[in-house]
C-alpha cells in the first residue's frame, strides 16, 4: 500500500500543484473583481460563493451566474477561469490515465491485492519458488492431495499459465524476483500458516539467497532447495537447509541402485513416482560390459562414477572437452551423434549408452544411431524439456531421466510422505532378494495398478478414534487398522511399510506389533485402501465394531488378520 500512495503522490504531483493553483487564481479573481448586486450597487463575491462558482464551471456543469448576473469584468475573467480550468482538468485526468496504464502502477497494485489474499488464508500452505517444469509438477501433485501452496515466479507467461491451469485448489501466483525478501513476506513467508518453502528456480544463485532469506526470517521453517553444483550444495548445507535436492546426483544415485538391486529401484518407480498408468515392468541395467556416456556436463560427471564404482567400463564421448573438463580417462571427440564417432566409442560391443547431452535433439539422435549399429543396447536417456515428451515416449528408453520431474518426485515425497524418504533410505540396508518378495506382495495387492502410499499418525487430526481407544487403555494393533469395515474377518489390500516412534524405524512391521500415541505409519496398498482405512482411524462406532469382530475371534487369531 505504500508503494501504490508513493507512486500515486509521485506522478499525480505536477497536475495537483496545476489544479490547485489555477482554482486559487480564479477564485481569487472573482473575488477581487466587483460585481452588481439587483440594486445596481457595487458588490464583491466571497470566497465561498467565488468557491462554488469555479467548482461547477471548472468541471463544465454550468449552473449560471449567481448570486447576481456578472458584469462584463466578471464575464472575462470567467472566459479566463474557464479555459484555464478546463485545461488542468485535462491535464490531470490525462495523467491519471497514464498512472493506471503504468506497468509499474499494475504490478504494485497486484503485488498489494496478493499480499492481502494471502494475509486472510487461514489452511496450511507451502511456498513455491520457481514455475517451471519442476514446479509446476509439484503444484500439480499438491492441489491433487488437498495441499495448498503459493507461487512465486519471475516470468509472467508462467503466472498467467498457472492462472489458466484446472486444479482442485485455487493456487494464488506472484509474478516476482524470489531473491528479493520483500516478494517472500508479500507471499507469506511469515505467515502462521506457512510450513515450509520451496526453492525450485533454474538459477542456483536465486535458490542460495531464497534458502538464505527463509532460514534468516524463519528458522522453524522447512526448507527444500534445488541445486546443480556441489559448491552451491555445500553453501546451502552450511546453513542448514533441511533438504538440498540435486537432479543429476539424485538419478545417478538411483542407477546405481538398479545396479546393485533392480528390485528395489523397481519399489522406488512403483511408489516414488506419480501418474504411472501401469504397473511399471522391472529394468534391469547391465552391470557388466561396456557403458558409453555421451556427454561430460552435470549429468556425466553424475553417473561415470556410479558406473567406474560398479567396475563397470566406460567410454566417454565428448565433443567440448575444453569447457566440460576432460575426463581422467580421456573421451573420444565428438556428439555421439555421428555413427564414426559412436564406432570409435566401441558401440558394436557395448551393453549400453547414455544419451546426456544438455540438447534434447542431439539424445534423440544419439538413441537412434546407436541403434541402427547395435540393436540390443539398454538405452539411458536424458530428456531436458517438457515439450518434448510425445517424442522421447516414442524412442522407447529402458530408463528415461527428465531433471525437472526428478527433482519435482523427490520434493513430492519429502512433502508428503517423508516417512516413504526414511524407508527408501533404509530399505537399502536389505537385499535384492527381501526387495523382490516385497514387489511380489505389492503386486498381488495392487495388480495391474500401481500403488498408492500414505503415512498415518497416530494423533488426534489423522486418527482420533484410534488415538481415543489408546487413551482408554485398549490397546491397537496394525492388523485393527487394516481391517475392512465393510467386511468383516477381512483385510484391506494394503500392507504397512514402515512404523516410526521416535528415532526407531521398523521395516515391514508384524500385523501385531501395538501401535501408540506419536507413532507415525508408512502404508501403501490399493487407492481405495486409504478411504477405507480413514473410516477405522477415525470413526469410534467402526472401530469399535473392528474390536467386536476381534474379540469374537478365536484367541489364537488375535495376532493377525486374515487376508
Amino acid at each position: 500500500m505504500d508503494s501504490i500512495i508513493f507512486l500515486i503522490l509521485r506522478r499525480m504531483r505536477a497536475p495537483l500543484l496545476a489544479m490547485v493553483a489555477v482554482y486559487a487564481v480564479a477564485v481569487l479573481g472573482f473575488v477581487l473583481i466587483p460585481g452588481q448586486d439587483d440594486q445596481g450597487r457595487p458588490w464583491h463575491m466571497g470566497f465561498f460563493h467565488a468557491f462554488y462558482f469555479v467548482s461547477f464551471m471548472g468541471t463544465t456543469i454550468g449552473f449560471g451566474e449567481i448570486p447576481y448576473p456578472f458584469t462584463d469584468a466578471q464575464r472575462f475573467w470567467t472566459l479566463f477561469a474557464i479555459y484555464a480550468t478546463v485545461t488542468a482538468w485535462i491535464y490531470s485526468i490525462g495523467t491519471l490515465i497514464a498512472l493506471v496504464q503504468d506497468p509499474a502502477f499494475k504490478r504494485a497494485v497486484t503485488e498489494q491485492r496478493f499480499a492481502r489474499r494471502i494475509r486472510r488464508m487461514v489452511d496450511p500452505f507451502y511456498l513455491v519458488c520457481g514455475y517451471g517444469d519442476t514446479g509446476s509438477a509439484l503444484v500439480r501433485s499438491m492441489a491433487q492431495r488437498n495441499q495448498h501452496a503459493v507461487v512465486i515466479d519471475i516470468e509472467p507467461l508462467r503466472i498467467e499459465e498457472l492462472e489458466l491451469e484446472a486444479m482442485p485448489l485455487y493456487v494464488p501466483g506472484l509474478c516476482g524476483d524470489a531473491a528479493v525478501p520483500r516478494h517472500l513476506l508479500e507471499a507469506g513467508l511469515e505467515h502462521r500458516r506457512c510450513e515450509g518453502v520451496v526453492a525450485l528456480t533454474n538459477v542456483n544463485e536465486v535458490n542460495l539467497k531464497v534458502a538464505i532469506s527463509s532460514k534468516l526470517l524463519r528458522p522453524d521453517l522447512v526448507v527444500v532447495c534445488r541445486a546443480d553444483s556441489r559448491e552451491v550444495e555445500a553453501n546451502m548445507a552450511s546453513f542448514g537447509t533441511d533438504y538440498i535436492v540435486d537432479p543429476f546426483e539424485t538419478f545417478a544415485d538411483l542407477l546405481g541402485l538398479g545396479l546393485r538391486a533392480p528390485c528395489q529401484f523397481l519399489i522406488h518407480e512403483w511408489l516414488g513416482v506419480e501418474g504411472v498408468r501401469g504397473l511399471p515392468e522391472p529394468v534391469y541395467p547391465p552391470a557388466r560390459g561396456l557403458w558409453i556416456v555421451c556427454g561430460y556436463g552435470r549429468f556425466g560427471k553424475a553417473v561415470i562414477p556410479i558406473l567406474e564404482a560398479a567396475g563397470i567400463e566406460v567410454v566417454v564421448v565428448e565433443a567440448t572437452p575444453e569447457r566440460t573438463g576432460m575426463p581422467p580417462q580421456g573421451c573420444v571427440l565428438g556428439w555421439g551423434t555421428e555413427a564414426e564417432t559412436l564406432r570409435e566409442a566401441g558401440i558394436g560391443r557395448a551393453a549400453a549408452i547414455v544419451a546426456g547431452t544438455n540438447n534434447d535433439t542431439n539424445n534423440l539422435s544419439i538413441v537412434m544411431t546407436a541403434r541402427g549399429l547395435n540393436p540390443d543396447l539398454f538405452v539411458v536417456l536424458r530428456q531436458n524439456e517438457a515439450r518434448n515428451e510425445r517424442l522421447f515416449q516414442e524412442i522407447r528408453a529402458d530408463i528415461r531421466m527428465h531433471p525437472s520431474r526428478t527433482v519435482a518426485e523427490k520434493v513430492r515425497v519429502l512433502l508428503n510422505t517423508p516417512l516413504l524418504h526414511r524407508f527408501f533410505e533404509v530399505m537399502r540396508e536389505e537385499d535384492n532378494e527381501w526387495a523382490c518378495e516385497l514387489a511380489s506382495r505389492l503386486a498381488g495387492l495392487v495388480g495391474d495398478r500401481p500403488p498408492a502410499s500414505w503415512e498415518v499418525e497416530i494423533a488426534d487430526e489423522d486418527a482420533h478414534a484410534v488415538n481415543r481407544a489408546l487413551a482408554q487403555g485398549r490397546p491397537v494393533d496394525l492388523g485393527m487398522l487394516l481391517a475392512d469395515p465393510r467386511r468383516p474377518g477381512r483385510s484391506l489390500p494394503a500392507l504397512a511399510l514402515a512404523l516410526q516412534r521416535g528415532e526407531w524405524i521398523e521395516r515391514l512391521p508384524d500385523p501385531g506389533l501395538q501401535v501408540a500415541h506419536g507413532d507415525r505409519i508408512l502404508f501403501c496398498g490399493h487407492a481405495r485402501a486409504r478411504p477405507a482405512q480413514a473410516w477405522v482411524l477415525q470413526n469410534v462406532q467402526v472401530l469399535a465394531g473392528v474390536f467386536r469382530e476381534r474379540e469374537s475371534r478365536p484367541e489364537n487369531e488375535h495376532s493377525s488378520v486374515r487376508g
